[in-house]
């Protein structure tokens, strides 16, 4: 493959250094300087991770509607939990969760967990692919769409990307997914909106500088090659290394578990200062056609094994978060492309259904509250029937858009294509972003401050653009110091120019800030002789 082939090819993992105005993150990124130059804040203010339950879950064992225990033990009397081993939710007498759930159960209680009964859709597909593609673009059953929900968000709040991309304003990946490829979820309008890290054993060899050595053969050497490539073309590796190194200690997670090795990164990455707003990870297994249960005992086997896995996770990254004082930062919501069936089948499992329950977690969820009410089941169900839709999944959608993200309402519908109602899933008091942060993000990307010519030998032309109001303009050493103040008063918007007559000083690089409002960029430059 020629090299502009493989570029032009190669999947977004972890694998080469970031630039911004020329000059690598790796050199700057995390730097005290670059900080105090660009006024960038350390965290970004909130962030959403998508927890996906590939294969359709069984919402009916996973909460159970006590209140319907009858009826439930005539449809699926071969793999129904027991009652006595149901656990019991704070302020409910009729619902309750899997036995495996017990960190899920300490959440609900202490009110970091709300549940959503019945969600789905009009029309349900019950095809894995389709179902998730609906699930991921947000669009009626009927509809298929080229882009994703949040990339349709993440292409409203940074409409200028991937040109100019990492920036000043936006130095990290705008959403991150553990996986070996990126969900469509992350579409936009022209580009997908996010990035993959393959996995977690792969990250952290990545970010400890391990690296198989490559076989003394001629494929050796095309590996070595397509690795050096790799290095030399992607734009985000330097940022995540450094935010990953600078989180030497987290809390403990559960051995053994995918979902808690893949939540372990986030909360790395996220601690580590990204500014990334969204992730996505995956746990699979969940299309229990058959042998769903031990058939000895049925609140143990495959499914159970499952809702441990998912418990025991969040429960430790929501734990870490907490050690870590990033917990208010962070809302977590879990989905799978459909439910299951209310009928079981003759082989302990259960077939593709309808609506089915999903969590939302964090420090600022509305938590300890179940939205909706238990599923009414019928004295006798066919193996066709389904457990009826309360919520469409794209309200669900909707709300964390509003009220967590912060979009607009003039941009809400642009993104989720309809009005959709508001579950009130976050409290009240939590706030959005800081007043001028969308206004930043949606300028990050246009070059706002250049010079020319570049490099210069005794002075550079630098132009500006600013909304109006006061502007400044300063020019730093590479040590960090100032060395002049250009422009320092009020404009009318517009764009203008500032001569930097750089006689006297050292050849070398230097940098020209600007600052209007809460809008900032940097611009590099190099006096040569």
């Amino acid at each position: 493959m020629k090299r502009r082939e493989f570029i032009r090819h190669a999947a977004p993992v972890l694998v080469a250094p970031a630039l911004i105005n020329g000059y690598t993150v790796k050199a700057f990124g995390a730097s005290p300087f670059l900080d105090a130059l660009t006024a960038a804040t350390a965290n970004t203010d909130h962030v959403l991770v998508l927890i996906q339950l590939s294969g359709g879950n069984d919402g009916l064992n996973m909460v159970i509607p006590l209140d319907q225990y009858s009826n439930l033990a005539n449809a699926r009397g071969n793999i129904l939990i027991p009652t006595n081993k149901v656990l019991a939710l704070n302020g409910s007498s009729v619902t309750g969760l899997h036995p495996s759930m017990t960190g899920l159960q300490t959440m609900y209680n202490t009110g970091k967990l709300k549940i959503v009964q019945g969600v789905s859709y009009p029309s349900p597909s019950f095809s894995h692919f389709r179902a998730t593609d609906i699930w991921t673009s947000a669009s009626d059953s009927n509809q298929a769409l080229n882009t994703g929900w949040m990339g349709r968000y993440l292409g409203t709040e940074y409409p200028n990307y991937p040109i100019g991309y990492p920036n000043a304003t936006m130095p990290d990946p705008l959403a991150i997914q553990i996986g070996s490829a990126v969900s469509p979820a992350f579409m936009g309008p022209a580009v997908s909106m996010g990035m993959a890290i393959s996995n977690p054993n792969s990250f952290y060899t990545i970010v400890n500088n391990v690296q198989d050595p490559e076989p003394a053969t001629p494929a050796g050497k095309e590996l070595k090659y397509v690795r050096t490539v790799a290095k030399q073309t992607e734009a985000y590796l330097s940022v995540i290394k450094s935010a990953a190194s600078s989180v030497p200690t987290q809390g403990a997670y559960p051995a053994n578990n995918s979902l808690g090795s893949q939540l372990k990164i986030v909360a790395q990455l996220i601690k580590g200062g990204l500014k990334t707003r969204m992730y996505l990870v995956t746990i699979g297994g969940f299309d229990t056609h058959s042998t769903q249960v031990d058939p000895t005992d049925y609140s143990k086997g495959a499914h159970a094994n499952l809702m441990l896995q998912l418990s025991d996770a969040i429960k430790a990254f929501t734990d870490d978060c907490q050690g870590l004082n990033i917990g208010d930062r962070i809302v977590g919501m879990t989905f799978s492309e459909f439910g299951r069936r209310i009928k079981s089948n003759a082989s302990g499992g259960t077939d593709h259904g309808a609506a089915a329950p999903l969590f939302v977690f964090g420090n600022k969820v509305d938590g300890g509250k179940i939205v909706g009410a238990n599923p009414t089941i019928a004295a006798a169900v066919s193996v066709n029937d389904n457990v009826p839709m309360q919520y469409d999944f794209r309200s669900v959608y909707a709300t964390l858009l509003q009220h967590w993200l912060c979009v607009r309402p003039s941009d809400l519908n642009t993104i989720m294509l309809k009005n959709f109602q508001d579950l009130g899933l976050i409290q009240a008091s939590a706030s959005c972003m800081p007043t001028g942060v969308h206004e930043a993000n949606q300028k990050a990307g246009i070059n706002l401050i250049s010079n020319y010519p570049n490099p210069f030998t005794s002075s550079t032309t630098i132009s500006f653009t600013t909304d109006g109001g006061h502007t400044l303009i300063q020019i730093f050493d590479m040590m960090g110091r100032e060395v002049i103040t250009l422009v320092n008063r009020a404009y009318e918007a517009g764009t203008y120019t500032a001569w930097f007559d750089a006689t006297g000083l050292a050849p070398g690089n230097y940098y020209a800030r600007l600052q209007n409002g809460f809008t900032q960029q940097v611009r590099n430059m190099a006096m040569v002789r």
